[in-house]
C-alpha cells in the first residue's frame, strides 16, 4: 500500500461528520450516473493516489486524483481530476454547509502551477471553491466548520499558507460562492512533513473556537496554543498557559482547559 494510502486510512473521520431525468457529470468525470432527485452524501473518501505534484507537504510525494462519495442508497460516485490539479489533504470532511440535513464534502485541491483552493462538493460535483493561492507550493490547511456567527449555519475556517503568513479565514458559504467573512494572520496548524493538521474546532459552553499555534511553530512545547473565537465579525485571540501539544489540544477540545 502507498504511503499516501496509509496516511489517508489514519485520517478517515469516524463519523461520516431525482427525479427521473438522469443526468451526465462531467468536467470532473463523473463515473457513475447523476440523478436530478436530492440524494445524501453519507461517506467520502480520497483514491487513485498520484505523485505527479511534487510538493510533499503532508510528509510524502503522494497525493489522491479521485474523490469518491457514498450515497444514502448505496451508490457510489467519483469525480477525477485532471492532470493539473489533485487533492492535497488528509481527508474529505463532511458538514451540513447550507442547513437542509444533508451533509457537503469540504476538501482541498492543489494546482499543480498556482496551489491550494479550498472546494465544497455536493453529490453531482463542485458547489463553490475559492481561488488558487496564486503559486506553485502553496497550501492551505483547513481547521474545520462551525457556526461561528450564530446565524444558524456553518461557516468553514482555514489557515492559508500555514508555514508563511498564517492567514485565518473565516468562510460562509452560499449555495455557489464561498464569501470570507473574518480574517486574521499569525496563527497555524500544520508544519511542513507533519501527516496530521493539528488543533481543530471546540464548542465550550454553546460558543465555537478554534484551537491553533501562535507562529512561529517550532517545538510544541515552546508553542503558545490560542482559542480563536468570532465575535461581531472580528476574530479574537485568547492564549492558553499550555503549550500546543497533542495532549493540550484534546484537553481544550474537551474544554478541560481553557484561555487564561
Amino acid at each position: 500500500m502507498p504511503a499516501g494510502a496509509r496516511r489517508q486510512l489514519a485520517h478517515l473521520p469516524k463519523r461520516i461528520a431525482r427525479h427521473a431525468q438522469q443526468m451526465l457529470c462531467v468536467s470532473l468525470m463523473v463515473l457513475v450516473p447523476c440523478w436530478a432527485a436530492a440524494q445524501s452524501i453519507t461517506a467520502a473518501r480520497y483514491a487513485d493516489p498520484t505523485t505527479r505534484y511534487d510538493h510533499g507537504v503532508l510528509g510524502d510525494a503522494v497525493e489522491w486524483g479521485t474523490l469518491e462519495i457514498t450515497l444514502d442508497d448505496g451508490t457510489k460516485r467519483r469525480f477525477i481530476l485532471p492532470e493539473t490539479l489533485v487533492f492535497e489533504d488528509t481527508a474529505p470532511r463532511l458538514a451540513d454547509l447550507d442547513a437542509d440535513g444533508s451533509p457537503e464534502i469540504i476538501v482541498v485541491e492543489s494546482s499543480l502551477t498556482a496551489g491550494a483552493r479550498l472546494t465544497v462538493y455536493g453529490p453531482n460535483g463542485r458547489l463553490a471553491m475559492t481561488d488558487h493561492i496564486g503559486r506553485k507550493n502553496r497550501w492551505l490547511a483547513p481547521v474545520g466548520a462551525a457556526d461561528f456567527t450564530g446565524d444558524g449555519r456553518l461557516e468553514i475556517a482555514m489557515v492559508v499558507t500555514p508555514h508563511l503568513a498564517g492567514k485565518l479565514v473565516i468562510l460562509a458559504f452560499d449555495g455557489t460562492e464561498l464569501l470570507p467573512i473574518a480574517t486574521t494572520t499569525n496563527l497555524t496548524n500544520h508544519r511542513i512533513g507533519d501527516r496530521d493538521i493539528a488543533g481543530g474546532i471546540r464548542i465550550c459552553e454553546n460558543t465555537p473556537q478554534m484551537i491553533l499555534a501562535q507562529m512561529p511553530w517550532r517545538n510544541s512545547d515552546d508553542t503558545t496554543m490560542v482559542a480563536v473565537s468570532l465575535v461581531n465579525r472580528t476574530l479574537k485571540v485568547a492564549p492558553f498557559k499550555e503549550p500546543f501539544t497533542a495532549k493540550n489540544i484534546a484537553q481544550a477540545k474537551d474544554c478541560t482547559i481553557h484561555p487564561r
